[in-house]
């Protein structure tokens, strides 16, 4: 019966607004009847039977309907009715009030006896257009609920009782799916008080929770923040995660989709418990910046890379010319920015970095005044078994697009950096830090007018970015969905996290507010363990570590460190224009130098001749010291 009274009466859940302001005139026709009525009953006379009676009626069904249009009580979604709301109906009532006074003053002069037939009205009027909408409310929420103990709505408790809590409610309380028993909060003292007719459970420890969650029988704990849901990592999460109890998050704005559809909870992910506070940027600067220039940004189609480029759509780009050699994602994401952006003015591009010709022919042709250069490989024990193609990539094509910035007059070129090019011991890292040298180099022969050019050069280190392509999480997840094994490498391995679009608005930032030449580092905040990360990552999912699933520890891979560098501390960095942004300290080199061993390493990586290619490498870097790597032997 409910489930059919459901579909028929409240799939729409808006009353004709046409219907609300007929409505109100009856009722307030009904108000002036009664205290008309009443009044002749009381006083036992029929003074105000017959024509005064109609007279006086259709003054209040006039007054009413014109006061109600001004007013536009009708708009009113009653079922969201606040106190605010209530002014409207007081202004309403007392308008009509007003002109009725006027209308029987008029007519018999003022006595005791209008005082009180307009207070009447004036009182009646108000309590039975509230009353009316107090009552559809009940009935609308009895009816609801009702409905949803027959479609098996999921059962949720909402953490905290912040701002963003509470909205939680206004934005679920019509939703087919969830049902919001109450809010749940962490505190030493047990107090009862409610919030928007809904229960505030307090817990203290984890029989308290036990206690609380077998009372209400929730099928969800629903976190409206991220922020929320990284404070109770340890406690309330672990403890539903146990009792395979269903953890939410309302999505942030990030996730929002450009057609501002709302999305639904979704279930919390590990990089909802491995982020920080929110990173703030200066919007205003980095806008005025980027508006309507020209940007290059190479590897485009990577995971870094791409999100740049949402991030320059956002500011206002105004021709966005994407460079990248592989063939599907570069196709996957022309039709995502085709997709979001009908205006958009975006160019893409399939080329190599190494190919000189084809950035030759990008830049002549497109001309771009910004350059975000994030091509390169990346992945520490591939490069470490192909040496050749990782210097290649990684320093010969940062060299060809650092002199094409020079030869076509680009005003700043960014280079995206990692945190393994600081004290490298694999080739990966090592290669970056070549980059770096190269490109800093030629960036201060500019600004000591040992050589001509304009371009500013940026560079900024970070370390992993959270579900980058290869990285660990998207690997624990499909191992996870496989059944397992979960493999990591050392049970006491360790890293630096950080996700893609923080580190693409430090990225921004950092390219706005440089005057050039300075290797910028991100604070990275604390380290991760790799072995707590996948069991946790096993439990979110719904399993058991090493009891549903198993976790497999196969040993460091050839370059890999048990913990990376410290990026930004005191004693290798200096302080810059944002808080979570700091200079580091290097050693400079000269430019005729950086350049000729870049051709030397071009020479040896086109003979694919490793032994000497790594020597050099190594003469290069001095503290590129191999870790469980065959390049061990060429460490002095």
């Amino acid at each position: 019966m409910f489930r059919n009274f459901n579909l028929s009466l409240l799939k729409d859940k808006y009353l004709n607004t046409k219907i609300i302001y007929l409505m109100d005139i009856i009722l307030s026709a009904i108000a002036s009847t009664f205290v008309i009525l009443s009044i002749n009953l009381l006083a036992d006379s029929k003074f105000y039977a017959g024509s005064y009676f109609l007279s006086y009626l259709g003054v209040s069904i006039l007054a009413s309907a014109i006061l109600f249009w001004i007013t536009k009580t009708y708009r009113i979604i009653i079922r969201h009715l606040s106190i605010k709301d209530i002014i409207p109906f007081v202004l309403s009532a007392l308008g009509k009030t007003i002109i009725l006074a006027i209308f029987v003053i008029f007519t018999f002069g003022f006595s005791k006896a209008v005082y009180i037939e307009v207070l009447g009205d004036f009182l009646m009027t108000l309590f039975l257009l509230i009353g009316v909408r107090v009552a559809m409310i009940i009935a609308y929420d009895t009816i609801k609920t009702r409905i949803n103990d027959h479609t098996g709505q999921m059962k949720v408790i909402v953490y905290g009782t912040s701002d963003k809590s509470v909205s939680t409610i206004i934005r679920l309380q019509n939703s087919p799916h969830y049902k919001i028993e109450g809010f749940i909060n962490y505190s030493e003292s047990k107090h009862d008080i409610t919030i928007d007719r809904l229960p505030v459970h307090s817990f203290n420890s984890e029989e308290s929770l036990e206690a609380l969650f077998q009372k209400n029988n929730a099928d969800a704990v629903l976190f409206a923040s991220e922020r929320d849901a990284q404070l109770e990592r340890n406690r309330l999460i672990q403890f539903c995660t146990e009792k395979q109890i269903k953890c939410l998050i309302m999505p942030s704005v990030d996730e929002f989709p450009e057609n501002g559809q709302i999305l639904k909870p979704r279930a919390i992910k590990i990089e909802d418990l491995l982020g920080r506070e929110e990173i703030k940027i200066s919007v205003k600067n980095i806008t005025e910046y980027i508006k309507g220039k020209s940007i290059l940004v190479t590897g485009a189609a990577g995971s870094i890379g791409s999100e740049l480029c949402r991030q320059l759509v956002s500011y206002g780009v105004g021709k966005l010319i994407l460079f990248d050699n592989a063939e599907t994602p570069m196709h996957n994401l022309r039709l995502e920015l085709e997709d979001a952006n009908k205006d958009l003015d975006f160019v893409p591009i399939i080329g190599d970095v190494r190919n000189r010709n084809r950035l030759d022919y990008v830049f002549r042709t497109w001309h771009p005044q910004i350059v975000f250069h994030a091509a390169a490989y990346k992945h520490v024990p591939l490069m470490e078994e192909n040496p050749a193609e990782a210097v290649h990539v990684n320093v010969i094509g940062t060299r060809n697009v650092a002199d094409k910035c020079i030869q076509y007059d680009v005003d700043k070129m960014v280079m995206i950096s990692t945190d393994k090019a600081v004290n490298p011991t694999n080739i990966m890292g090592c290669t970056k830090r070549l980059a770096e040298i190269y490109v800093q180099s030629l960036g201060t022969s500019i600004a000591q007018g040992e050589r001509q050019g304009k371009t500013r050069f940026v560079t900024t280190r970070f370390g992993n970015v959270l579900g980058s392509n290869g990285s660990v999480i998207p690997r624990f997840n499909d191992q996870i969905a496989h059944g397992g094994p979960v493999t990591v490498t050392h049970p006491e391995i360790t890293r630096f996290f950080m996700t893609i679009p923080e580190a693409c608005r430090l990225v921004m930032e950092a390219a706005t507010m440089s005057t050039g030449n300075q290797i910028f580092v991100f604070d990275m905040g604390v380290p991760v363990k790799i072995d707590t990360l996948a069991r946790n990552m096993i439990s979110l999912a719904g399993y058991v570590p090493d009891k549903d699933i198993r976790i497999e520890y196969t040993g460091l891979r050839p370059g890999e460190k048990l913990y990376e560098e410290v990026l930004s501390n005191a004693e290798n960095t200096l302080p810059s224009f944002h808080e979570k942004i700091r200079i580091a300290q290097v050693r400079e080199y000269q430019y005729e130098n950086a350049s000729r061993v870049v051709e030397e390493l071009e020479r040896l990586t086109k003979a694919v001749d490793i032994p000497a290619l790594v020597r050099l490498m190594k003469d290069t870097v001095p503290e590129f010291k191999s870790k469980n790597s065959e390049f061990e032997q060429f460490d002095k």
